[in-house]
């Protein structure tokens, strides 16, 4: 299985559970891994036949900012159902940090995997 990644896409949005986080943007930090055969698209060195991680980003952001969340855990499903229905992904890992959510530490956040690994 081969995979297409993105790593550190920084998306700000207002997410939280806390009343201070409603009011004010956050940045997420998300890492994205899709299942695909890329050898269709190799061999013919074209786009078409593979995932176009610049679509990928774009669709990313559009979900993440579409609405407010309370939850990254909210945020990651949501991230992978995306992922799944809208490419040719047959498994999709999705890592979304919160840099800001605990000052010792560099960031927090959850990691999931969905499809067949």
């Amino acid at each position: 299985m081969d995979i297409v990644f993105v790593n550190q896409l920084q998306i700000d949005t207002v997410i939280g559970v806390y009343e201070w986080e409603k009011s004010i943007k956050q940045t997420l930090v998300i890492d994205l891994q899709l299942a695909t055969d890329i050898r269709t698209a190799a061999a013919g060195d074209d786009l078409a036949h593979t995932i176009d991680y610049a679509v990928v980003c774009e669709k990313v952001q559009q979900l993440v900012q579409a609405k407010p969340l309370e939850l990254i855990e909210t945020v990651a499903e949501n991230i992978a159902n995306l992922l799944l229905t809208e490419f040719p992904a047959k498994a999709v890992m999705v890592r979304v940090g919160k840099p800001s959510a605990v000052k010792a530490a560099a960031t927090v956040g959850v990691e999931i995997r969905r499809g067949q690994w």
